[in-house]
């Protein structure tokens, strides 16, 4: 278990390390900056010590040494203050850029993820992963730039100085110092779990968050106020709990190393005074020896507050990388456009189809639609009508069988070939934040003024349109902002009227509108159907009554097909329907 583990640390750091690469040249300049910083402060002890033995005794200065010693130490305090100011400036580049990369990967990868993966994760989560782990892991990496390589050269460059000083004093440090690294091994090791689970729980937070501002009014209207903070309250309990944990453990790695580093400088500073008693060194020399041995011990405390913070780092990059390691969808074949204007002649072969392999949902269903033909889909809630609907469209791939429109698979060639030809309107609306325009010109970005308004007023929501504050230029928030759900189902036709493409799915397109607009709606949408392919996807039967072909489905199975009279005369299942809904 601890070699799995490291290994997939270890893969974790190849992969950061893969983002970094890029911004080498920088990096080196980092490491030239930190090491004249690192040799400037290192110098500052020798001056300091010199100035010192410059103290003879009273009335025995050696005044002109002593300020030519004081202006040399003033100039490298500046130069140091100089290159640690650069060597910020420049790991704030490399890290912002190597995480803009990350987060620009993930979320380019999002978008490569088929949708049962969305189904099986809440957003909330992937909100988590996306935005807090990816900060939390910007602010490990940066800590580490800022502090691991010149802590690192400090150690180095502090060993050299004081082996010149004293070779034997040297050791004594050297001999005491793998106590303070085996304190900090020890705590980073079992922190990595610790804030890994604190990852994933400030996740499931973040879920039930995002999904109770979502679905406030829902959660209000049911009285679940209280259920909700108590489920809140519950997981955030947890959160304190594995929080407090990690944080403790971490915060220990500060204090211990601290009283290893204390002991270190009470060690030299007795072996220096016995120096100093025996003549082997000067007052002067022990001071820089002090100074040194203080400087070598501080960066043993940076370093391990640094690997506690890489731990936490590492762990959020794990969740960040095991989200770009899901599998993608199946890749689109080169592009392959139709090679004649799309006539809508859609036909499912045998297609068997399930979310779970456990529980066939369509199984073995044949269909033909002819161009131009308007097809009625109804059926009992889970008989598979969306779900064939999100076939047709590819947001799922069949598990066999084939679709084909105008005689080519539609798994030959790219979704984004295929969608261009579908226009769709869902129950659910969407509606992107922006203006009235934008919203609608969503479908046809290029659309002119005139082609808008035309398509808004086809939609009947250029009335409404207008009552706005800055009419067409409203600016409308996320979700819809204030607009009713009627007036955002509106829009979304609007957006497909202006795009006009060979084949529309309508599913439950009018629900959200009041009968007089739905009416009215219904006409357009007449209109815009000659010569269109059309999926009517409806619970109300009165609205498919005009339908060229009407389909039953029960269970993934299309269990009868004809139209409205002569369903009715089959007095069969989509008879039963119909009169469940307009018996008095």
């Amino acid at each position: 278990m601890r070699d799995q583990k490291r290994a997939s640390q270890k893969k974790t750091i190849l992969r950061i390390l893969r983002y970094i690469r890029p911004h080498g040249g920088w990096m080196l300049l980092s490491l030239l900056l930190s090491l004249l910083f690192v040799a400037l402060s290192l110098y500052l002890p020798i001056l300091l010590g010199q100035a010192i033995d410059c103290l003879i005794a009273a009335g025995q200065v050696r005044f002109d040494a002593l300020f030519s010693l004081l202006v040399k130490g003033m100039v490298c305090v500046g130069l140091a203050g100089l290159f640690q100011w650069l060597t910020g400036i420049i790991n704030n580049r490399i890290t912002c850029q190597s995480v803009r990369s990350l987060r620009r990967d993930a979320f380019a990868h999002l978008h490569r993820l088929p949708l049962k993966y969305l189904d099986a994760h809440a957003s909330g989560d992937i909100l988590s992963r996306m935005i807090a782990d990816v900060d939390t892991f910007s602010d490990g990496l940066l800590l580490g730039f800022s502090q691991l390589f010149t802590g690192v050269m400090t150690i180095l460059g502090t060993l050299v100085f004081m082996l010149r000083l004293s070779p034997l004093i040297t050791l004594v440090v050297v001999l005491l110092t793998p106590l303070s690294l085996f304190v900090a091994r020890f705590i980073a090791r079992r922190t990595y779990d610790m804030f890994h689970l604190q990852s994933e729980t400030r996740g499931e937070q973040t879920a039930l968050i995002n999904e109770a501002v979502g679905e406030l009014k829902l959660i209000r209207a049911f009285g679940h106020e209280a259920e909700t903070v108590s489920q809140f309250d519950e997981i955030n309990t947890r959160l304190q709990s594995c929080s407090l944990q990690a944080t403790f453990f971490s915060s220990l790695v500060n204090p211990t190393t601290r009283f290893v580093n204390s002991l270190v400088y009470a060690a030299v500073a007795l072996a220096g005074g016995f120096a100093v008693i025996s003549g082997a060194l000067t007052v002067g020399t022990l001071t820089s020896f002090l100074s040194y041995a203080n400087q070598y011990t501080k960066p043993f405390n940076e370093i391990s507050g640094v690997l506690t913070e890489l731990q936490n780092a590492l762990a959020c990059a794990d969740r960040i990388f095991d989200l770009m390691d899901a599998p993608p969808m199946t890749p689109d074949p080169e592009d392959h456009p139709f090679a004649a204007p799309v006539r809508g002649d859609f036909r499912l072969r045998d297609v068997c189809f399930a979310y779970d392999p456990a529980r066939p949902l369509i199984e073995h269903l044949s269909l033909s639609a002819r161009p131009g033909q308007r097809i009625a889909i109804v059926g009992p809630t889970g008989c598979g009508k969306t779900t064939l609907i999100n076939l047709l469209m590819r947001f799922y791939d069949v598990d066999s069988g084939a679709i084909s429109l105008d005689g080519v698979e539609t798994r030959s060639i790219s979704r984004g070939a295929l969608r261009e030809q579908i226009g769709m309107v869902l129950q659910d609306t969407w509606i992107p934040a922006g203006t009235i325009r934008e919203i609608i010109a969503f479908s046809r970005p290029d659309a002119s003024e005139e082609e808008i308004v035309a398509a808004a007023k086809a939609a009947h929501a250029h009335s409404f349109i207008r009552r706005l504050p800055q009419g067409y230029d409203t600016l409308i928030g996320e979700a819809g902002g204030s607009l009713s759900q009627g007036q955002q189902q509106l829009l979304c036709i609007a957006r497909v009227m202006l795009a006009l493409p060979p084949v529309l799915i309508l599913d439950e397109a009018t629900s959200s509108i009041d009968l007089r607009t739905e009416q009215r709606v219904q006409r357009a949408f007449s209109a815009m159907m000659q010569g269109r392919t059309c999926f009517i996807v409806a619970h109300r039967l009165s609205t498919i009554q005009s339908a060229d072909l009407i389909l039953v489905m029960e269970a993934g199975h299309v269990v009868e097909q004809g139209t409205h009279a002569s369903l009715l005369s089959q007095n069969g299942p989509y008879a039963r329907l119909y009169h469940a809904q307009f018996e008095s």
